[in-house]
């Protein structure tokens, strides 16, 4: 998976994208299109 400097910007790349964070760690999830998916901490 390539690395994007911010997770803001990923999360602008698809309207479906959710910023989550588990466990001290900041994910974006997309239901519709998986492939949408970063991870930071």
């Amino acid at each position: 998976m390539k690395i994007k400097n911010s997770l803001k910007s990923l999360k602008a790349r698809h309207r479906e994208n959710r910023l989550v964070r588990r466990k001290g760690r900041v994910y974006i999830i997309n239901k519709l299109n998986p492939r949408f998916k970063a991870r930071q901490g």
